[in-house]
C-alpha cells in the first residue's frame, strides 16, 4: 500500500481554476510531467495524477531515493489473446475490477489498457495485447474490461485509436483504408466500447491513417469520437506519438504523453499567439484534462488488495481461455482427461518448467507469483513425474540435440507425455513483428521423435499469437491451446489436464493452414512508409469463409468434454430499415455427460447485398454453462448494425432490404441451424444529379418511370438496343450531350428537380 496522497487533496471547481488559470499554466496541463504524471497547479489547488501500463496487469514503476528504478509486484492476469478466447463478459468484468482494485492500491489514477485493435495478421508482434480478429468481440469483452475496471475508482485508457495492427514501422507507417473498411472493422470495437463502458480516456496511436497521424486526426478524434460517438473524456497521446502539438489539440488530443521539454509548450504559446491555434481549443483540452484530474483524485483512497484471491481468479480465468483444438481417441477414449492416477505420465519442455506467461514490452508485469506446469502437474499426479526439457529457449542446436535425445529415452517408457511446447520471449514481443507462422524447428523434430516412441502425447502451446499446427498436429492426438496464460497459467493447465476443469475456451482468431492464405498476404506490414488493406472488410474468419479458403481451426473453434446440441430455432424481425430489430430464440442442450460450457454464436449474412459483404459475420454470442442433460432457452436481441454496412456515399449505417441468413453454431464453420429472414429496408435512393448514371435514373423510384419515357420505352434512348446495357452506365449528363436532341439538359434538369421533390 502507497501512501495516498491525492486523497486527502480538497476537491476543486473545473470552472473556477479554468478562470484563475494562465495561459502558460493551461498549456502545460496538456503534457506530461515525466514519464507517468500529469501537471500539478499548486496554487489553485490542482493535484498531479498518475497514469500506468496495462493491460492485463499493473507495471508502475518505482524509484528509489537512490535513483534506482523497480517494478511494483502485480497479479499478472491472462493476456488478452487469452482473455478474449473466454468469450465470457461477466469473467472480464471480474478480472477489470481486480485490475482496477491494484490500480487504485498503488495510487493509480488510470489503468492503460485494454487494447482492442484487430487482429489484421496473425504476425503482428502485439496481438497478444489484443482481443480477436472480430470487432464485435473485441467490442463486447472490452467494453466488460472496461466497466470492471471503472467500477473500482479507477479510468480506463481505450487503446491505441487507430488501424494500429502491426508493429513494423510503427511509429510513422501510413495505414491507407477506406471509409467503409475503416467503419465496419477496426472501428466498430472501439464504438461498442465507447458508447456502452463511456471509458475516461482514449489513447492514440502511433500511425497515421490516410495520410495523417492519428495523434492530430480530426476526422477520428473529433468528428467520429466525440461528435458521432459522444466521447466524454480524454484523449491522450501513446508514448511519443504526437508529432506537432498544436495541430493535435486543434484535432482533439488533450494530453500529450510523456512529459518533454520545454519545446511542446513554446510551440503551442507560439500557435496562439499567431492565431494558428484557437485558444478555445486549448481551453477544451484543459478543462478534460481537470476532469480527469478530478476524477482520479475522487476515486482514490486505501483499498486492501487480497493477492491469493486474485491468483485465483488469475486461474480462473486461464482455465476458461485455453482452447482444446483437438482431442483424438485413443484405444477407444479421447485421450484428455487425463487419469490422475497414470504413474506413466511425464513432462517434456523447457517452457513446462519456465514457463512464457506474458509477452514482451510495455505490459511487462512483474508477478506476484508463477505458477509453472510441471510443478503443478506433479502436485496433482506426483513428485515423481519424470521430467526432460527436450529444448533450449534460446536455440542451441548442440545441447537441444543431446535434450531431445533425453527426453525421448523418458517418453520410450511412458505411458503419456505432456508435451510443452511453444513460441520463445524472442520471437514475439511489442516493437517487431513476426516473419512467419511456424514453432521453432528444434521443438517440432522433438514431437516427431517422442511420437514414434509414445502414441499418447498431449501438445499444451504456449504463444501469444496463431501458430500454424499443420505438419505437426497428426503426431498428438490432443493439442490444447493455452496462449500466454498469466502467472496462474501453469495450475490451469494442470487443472484442464486432469478434467479437474473442463475447456471451455473458444478461437477469436481464425489458424490458417499457411502464411500465404492469410488474407494481408502480400500487404504486410507494407513497405517505403505506408501499408494498404486491400483486403478491405475481408479481415479474418470473413475473408477465410467467403472465400472458401481451408484452414487448421476456424474461427469460434474450440473442443469440450462434453457434446451439445441445438434446436428450435426461431427468428423474427420487427420494424423497418434503422428501426430494425432482430430476435433469435433457441434451446441448448448438454448432451454429454459431463458438465460444460458452450458459446453459442450468431452469424448473419446478407446474399443478395448491392455490395461485396462477408459471407457471414458474427452478431452476437452468449457462453451457456449446462449440466449433463441439462437444456436452457438462449434469447439474443440484435440491433439493426447487426443488418447494415457503412454506405459511404450517404456517410452513414445502411439498412438494405432483402433476404438475410441468420446462423447458429459454435464456430463459423460449425453452423448447426439456419433461419432466413426478409427485412424492410431503407430506399436506396438518392436525389439525382448530373453524375448519377441512367441506371440509377431508371431505378428511381419517383422518377423513374417518367425517365424511361422521356428516353424511350426500350431505355437506350434510341441509340439503339444492343447498347442498353452500356448507356446504363453512362452519367446523366454525358446522356444529355450524347442524345442528340431526344434528351436534353432542359429535360434532365427538370428531371433533377422532381427527383428532389421540387
Amino acid at each position: 500500500m502507497t501512501d495516498d496522497a491525492s486523497a486527502t487533496t480538497p476537491p476543486f471547481d473545473v470552472e473556477e481554476v479554468m478562470a484563475d488559470l494562465t495561459r502558460e499554466e493551461k498549456v502545460a496541463l496538456t503534457s506530461g510531467v515525466g514519464f507517468w504524471d500529469t501537471e500539478a497547479v499548486e496554487r489553485l489547488g490542482v493535484p498531479s495524477i498518475m497514469v500506468s501500463d496495462g493491460p492485463h496487469g499493473l507495471r508502475k514503476e518505482v524509484v528509489g531515493d537512490d535513483g534506482t528504478r523497480s517494478t511494483l509486484p502485480a497479479t499478472c492476469f491472462p493476456t488478452a489473446v487469452a482473455l478474449g478466447s473466454t468469450w465470457d463478459a461477466d469473467l472480464l468484468r471480474e478480472v477489470g475490477a481486480a485490475l482496477g482494485r491494484e490500480t487504485r492500491a498503488a495510487d493509480v489514477a488510470v489503468l492503460l489498457g485494454p487494447g482492442i485493435n484487430i487482429k489484421r495478421s496473425p504476425l503482428c508482434g502485439r496481438n497478444f495485447e489484443y482481443l480477436s480478429e472480430d470487432p464485435h468481440v473485441s467490442g463486447v469483452l472490452g467494453a466488460a474490461l472496461v466497466e470492471g475496471m471503472q467500477s473500482e475508482g479507477v479510468g480506463a485508457s481505450l487503446k491505441h485509436f487507430a488501424v494500429n495492427n502491426q508493429e513494423t514501422d510503427r511509429m510513422r507507417v501510413d495505414a491507407v483504408v477506406d471509409q467503409r473498411t475503416l467503419r465496419e472493422v477496426y472501428l466498430a470495437g472501439f464504438e461498442h466500447v465507447v458508447t456502452r463502458a463511456r471509458p475516461w480516456t482514449v489513447m492514440c496511436a502511433y500511425n497515421r491513417v490516410n495520410g495523417t497521424h492519428a495523434s492530430r486526426h480530426h476526422q477520428l478524434l473529433t468528428q467520429v469520437l466525440r461528435d458521432e460517438w459522444g466521447f466524454d473524456g480524454l484523449v491522450m497521446s501513446d508514448w511519443g506519438a504526437v508529432h506537432d502539438h498544436p495541430a493535435a489539440i486543434a484535432a482533439g488530443l488533450d494530453l500529450r504523453m510523456p512529459g518533454v521539454d520545454g519545446r511542446s509548450d513554446a510551440d503551442v504559446l507560439a500557435a496562439l499567439e499567431d492565431g494558428s491555434l484557437d485558444e478555445a481549443a486549448l481551453d477544451a483540452s484543459v478543462r478534460r484534462v481537470l476532469r480527469l484530474v478530478e476524477r482520479g483524485r475522487q476515486g482514490a483512497g486505501p483499498v486492501d488488495v487480497d493477492v491469493d484471491a486474485h491468483h485465483a481468479l488469475a486461474r480462473e480465468a486461464a482455465a476458461r481461455a485455453a482452447v482444446l483444438l483437438k482431442n483424438d481417441p485413443v484405444d477407444g477414449a479421447p485421450l484428455l482427461p487425463l487419469d490422475e492416477a497414470d504413474t506413466g505420465l511425464v513432462v517434456v519442455g523447457e517452457l513446462a518448467r519456465t514457463p512464457r506467461f506474458q509477452g514482451a514490452g510495455s505490459s511487462q508485469v512483474e508477478a506476484t507469483r508463477v505458477d509453472d506446469v510441471l510443478s503443478s502437474l506433479r502436485a496433482v499426479v506426483g513428485d515423481d513425474t519424470g521430467f526432460a526439457a527436450g529444448y533450449t529457449l534460446d536455440g542451441d542446436d548442440t545441447a537441444d540435440a543431446d535434450l531431445r535425445a533425453e527426453a525421448v529415452e523418458l517418453a520410450r517408457g511412458a505411458t503419456t507425455v505432456v508435451l510443452v511446447l511453444g513460441l520463445p520471449a524472442a520471437e514475439e514481443s511489442e516493437g517487431f513483428d513476426r516473419t512467419h507462422l511456424r514453432l521453432p524447428a528444434t521443438q517440432t523434430t522433438l514431437l516427431a521423435e517422442v511420437a514414434q516412441v509414445c502414441p499418447r502425447v498431449v501438445v499444451v502451446l504456449a504463444n501469444g499469437s496463431a501458430v500454424t499446427v499443420t505438419g505437426w498436429q497428426d503426431r498428438a492426438p490432443a493439442v490444447l491451446e493455452a496462449w500466454l496464460g498469466g502467472q496462474a497459467g501453469g495450475a490451469a493447465v494442470a487443472d484442464l489436464l486432469v478434467g479437474r476443469s473442463a475447456p471451455s475456451g473458444r478461437l477469436t482468431e481464425t489458424i490458417p493452414h499457411a502464411l500465404e492464405d492469410t488474407p494481408a498476404f502480400g500487404r504486410f506490414p507494407g513497405g517505403l512508409g505506408q501499408v494498404v488493406y486491400g483486403e478491405g472488410v475481408l479481415v479474418g474468419y470473413r475473408w477465410y469463409d467467403t472465400r472458401g479458403t481451408d484452414v487448421a481451426y476456424p474461427f469460434g473453434h474450440g473442443l469440450t468434454y462434453t457434446t451439445f446440441s441445438y434446436d428450435d430455432l426461431a427468428v423474427t424481425v420487427d420494424g423497418e430499415g434503422a428501426g430494425s430489430t432482430v430476435s433469435v430464440r433457441l434451446t441448448v442442450t448438454n448432451t454429454g455427460a459431463r458438465a460444460g460450457a458452450e458459446v453459442v454464436q450468431v452469424y448473419v449474412g446478407d446474399p443478395e447485398s448491392a455490395v461485396q459483404r462477408p459471407v457471414r459475420e458474427l452478431r452476437a454470442f452468449v457462453r451457456v454453462s449446462l449440466e449433463p442433460g441439462e437444456s436452457r432457452d438462449v434469447d439474443l436481441t440484435l440491433s439493426s448494425r447487426a443488418l447494415a454496412y457503412w454506405h459511404e456515399p450517404k456517410h452513414r449505417w445502411f439498412v438494405e432490404g432483402g433476404r438475410f441468413v441468420v446462423s447458429v453454431g459454435g464456430s463459423s464453420r460449425d453452423l448447426r441451424l439456419h433461419a432466413d429472414l426478409d427485412v424492410v429496408g431503407e430506399s436506396p435512393a438518392e436525389p439525382l444529379t448530373t453524375m448519377s448514371t441512367v441506371g440509377e435514373a431508371l431505378d428511381d423510384p419517383v422518377v423513374g418511370a417518367r425517365f424511361a419515357e422521356a428516353i424511350g420505352a426500350d431505355g437506350d434512348a434510341g441509340l439503339g438496343s444492343h447498347v442498353a446495357l452500356m448507356m446504363r452506365e453512362f452519367t446523366l449528363g454525358q446522356l444529355a450531350d450524347f442524345a442528340q436532341g431526344r434528351f436534353d439538359h432542359a429535360r434532365l434538369d427538370e428531371l433533377i428537380a422532381a427527383s428532389r421533390g421540387a
